[in-house]
């Protein structure tokens, strides 16, 4: 006994000075730490919240304000009836719960809502598993009417409300509410509010205990009302109960919102640089087409729209949530072929190296082209040739052939540093790829892809984008020529050069500027539409993040509808002008020979301008053999196939499937090792494994063209059989 009493002389003497070192209102605000990070938008609206700390689940600090008046109600009912009449200690209280305790009786407990909060601020005054001993009471007690002295009432319910543990993990009313109540504290009514006071009592209770409590401070809150609703409030509160707690990422931009938190640890507030309501937009219209497309086995998404000028992330949709067996896949960094959208990089690499000029004409017709690895044979996506083309059309209609042709020119390699220099993060080289690189097989993300066409929209100069607020602008480096990149734009932009393949009535056009290019890879896995306006650029991709195969998907059904929604959306108050061409460019008249194309004014590189594009004629009334010898006899020719094809045999396709076509430029008979095979301008032969020389001859039997041919057997090992892109 002699030395209890003297430890509680000793605490006595010493509670002065622990009483003294109890932090402030201010301290204990600014030391509140929530166990998630708040991901706001470029205004302040938050955009998700991500949690941090997995240890324990507190929200934001709400200020007593935001707190519904409900909640405040019933806590001080529940808690501390007399809160706003005593100085930090209920003596009422605590002499009926003395008197309770002396004659073996149940009371309501005699600690006060603000000796509850000292407990919370100090822990050596915080109950224990076996209740709190005479030391720690005392101490409490002296710590709750320095409190209340210091702080003011309001200051003290909301940081008891802010720091109170409900149940299990939840800390604070912010991470109750959310959690058991699916909303924010400020709209919690009185049956929400009468079961989180409930648990503060017993926050570990069974839901029976926890409701049969809700109902007793249910009833004190309406008694002065006259009425009590207790009603299926039971039922009410197991449900409640078994929300066991928020996902770890809550909001609409989660993707985005994760790289930005690891990019800042530490930070309760991270500021984005995205426009909440354009993400919201954006998220609910990728949503809304995908189930348009339902059946067509396409569940997935991306949309990122930047700002040209600064680079800034304005929206950053990863996925379509709810509608994805895959929703944690950020489909805006994950990496996928781009089809066809590599184009205007290659047709803006050759005619900055002045192979070609918009008006320049290139041949759509089969291409067999020899490679190490074996034969290569582009086709366009609708299996069908258009002759003779301008490149200015050859671009709008996204032909594959023609693109092809133009990598030949340029050289895979050589693209291959083009399209890093955007940015663009091939693997490997452009030799790797070969000829399908001008097709799209390279693997690039939508982020980086929207970010390429982005130089196209600012004149050839690349820049990085970011998606955090208030970040130094990125230096720029001019990556493509800008004449280049103006002539290309002005094509992506010309409704007419599109219209062969995608028709006058496109979804790709809009009332205002823009630019944009369609683009789907092999066996339609991934579908895309990018494109920009003077101000933004959009980039889509649609498809399935387990990279199956769509169900007749293609670019202007699957990715287009969703980017002319969202550009649209951009611009329904704001204008979107042509840019203005950059010096060293000319506008001069384009005529074609044998009417391929109506004539029309075309952008030229200052002293590439010429004013007529024909296909070359012979000038001896004679045609060049393939093999060098001139032609016997009038200018019949062989078109098809080219000299040296390599033509390998599938193993996988019926042989009677796999016959060879000829034609030819005039007519005349076909002999493949002086076997006629037929007569005229076309000719079928079922292809025999060897080397053989085919003939072309007249009625005399004059040669009046040969080229030489070789067949591989269809067990003989060759390259990668030609992919079919399309756009």
């Amino acid at each position: 006994m002699l030395r209890t009493a003297a430890a509680v002389l000793a605490l006595l003497c010493g509670l002065p000075t622990a009483a003294r070192a109890l932090p402030s209102y201010d301290e204990v605000k600014a030391d509140f730490k929530s166990s998630e990070t708040l991901v706001l938008d470029r205004d302040g609206e938050v955009l998700q919240r991500v949690r941090t700390d997995l240890t324990v689940r507190r929200g934001a600090w709400t200020v007593l304000g935001d707190v519904s008046p409900a909640l405040r109600t019933a806590m001080v009912l529940s808690e501390d009836r007399n809160f706003y009449e005593h100085s930090g200690v209920d003596w009422s209280a605590v002499s009926a719960s003395a008197w309770g305790n002396l004659w073996n009786t149940r009371t309501r407990g005699a600690s006060t809502i603000t000796m509850q909060l000292a407990g919370l601020l100090d822990e050596d005054w915080k109950r224990g598993a076996g209740g709190r001993s005479v030391a720690q009471k005392l101490g409490q007690t002296v710590a709750a009417r320095v409190l209340d002295r210091r702080w003011r009432k309001d200051q003290i319910l909301e940081a008891y409300l802010n720091l109170v543990p409900f149940r299990g993990e939840l800390v604070g009313i912010d991470a109750v509410s959310r959690t058991l109540f699916g909303k924010a504290p400020h709209g919690l009514d009185e049956r929400e509010a009468a079961v989180a006071a409930a648990l503060v009592r017993a926050p570990n209770a069974r839901p029976a205990q926890v409701a049969r409590r809700a109902c007793q401070v249910l009833q004190a809150m309406q008694r002065a009302a006259g009425r009590s609703d207790c009603d299926a409030l039971d039922v009410y509160t197991t449900g409640a109960l078994q929300r066991k707690a928020l996902a770890a990422s809550d909001g609409i931009a989660p993707h985005v919102a994760r790289a930005l938190v690891k990019q800042s640890p530490g930070q309760e507030r991270v500021v984005s640089t995205l426009r909440a309501p354009l993400q919201r937009f954006a998220l609910d219209t990728l949503q809304r087409h995908l189930r348009e497309l339902r059946g067509r086995n396409v569940e997935d998404g991306a949309i990122v729209v930047l700002d040209n000028a600064s680079g800034e992330v304005l929206a950053w949709v990863g996925s379509s949530g709810v509608l994805s067996d895959a929703a944690e896949v950020d489909g805006v960094t994950a990496m996928r072929q781009p089809g066809s959208t590599l184009k205007p990089f290659l047709y803006a690499q050759a005619i900055a190296e002045r192979r070609i000029t918009p008006a320049s004409l290139l041949e759509d017709s089969p291409a067999h082209i020899p490679t190490a690895g074996g034969l290569y044979i582009p086709q366009n996506y609708d299996r069908q040739f258009k002759g003779w083309i301008s490149v200015r059309t050859a671009l709008g209609g996204s032909l594959n052939v023609p693109a092809v042709r133009t990598l030949v020119m340029v050289t895979p390699d050589a693209f291959g540093r083009q399209l890093r220099a955007l940015g663009l993060p091939l693997k490997e080289t452009g030799d790797f790829y070969g000829y399908s690189l001008a097709l799209g097989s390279a693997e690039v993300s939508l982020l980086s892809l929207a970010n390429a066409y982005r130089s196209l929209a600012n004149g050839g100069a690349y820049s990085e984008t970011t998606t955090a607020r208030r970040t130094p602008s990125a230096p720029r480096r001019q990556a493509i020529d800008p004449r280049a990149a103006f002539i290309v734009g002005d094509v992506l932009a010309d409704g007419n050069a599109r219209a062969r393949t995608f028709g006058t009535d496109s979804v790709l056009a809009t009332r205002f500027w823009s630019a944009v290019k369609t683009g789907t890879s092999k066996d339609m896995r991934d579908n895309w539409a990018v494109g920009w306006s003077q101000r933004y650029t959009v980039g889509v991709w649609v498809g399935n993040a387990s990279g199956a195969a769509m169900h007749d998907v293609s670019g202007t059904s699957g990715a287009a509808p969703v980017w002319a929604s969202v550009m649209n959306h951009l611009h329904a108050r704001e204008r979107s002008r042509a840019p203005a061409p950059p010096p060293g460019l000319v506008m001069g008249p384009a005529r074609f020979g044998d009417s391929l194309e109506a004539q029309r004014s075309e952008w030229f590189l200052q002293g590439t301008e010429q004013p007529l594009f024909a296909i070359d004629s012979p000038q001896d009334g004679k045609a060049k053999g393939r093999s060098g010898a001139p032609a016997a006899g009038g200018t019949a020719r062989i078109t098809a196939p080219a000299e040296g094809t390599i033509v390998a045999l599938d193993p996988d396709i019926p042989p009677l499937r796999q016959r060879l076509a000829f034609s030819a430029q005039g007519g005349g008979r076909w002999l493949i090792d002086g076997k006629e095979i037929g007569r005229g301008q076309a000719a079928q032969w079922l292809p025999w494994p060897g080397r053989h020389r085919v003939q072309l001859v007249d009625a005399r039997g004059a040669v009046l063209d040969e080229i030489r041919i070789e067949v591989r057997g269809a067990g003989v090992k060759v390259g990668a059989k030609a992919g079919v892109r399309h756009p």
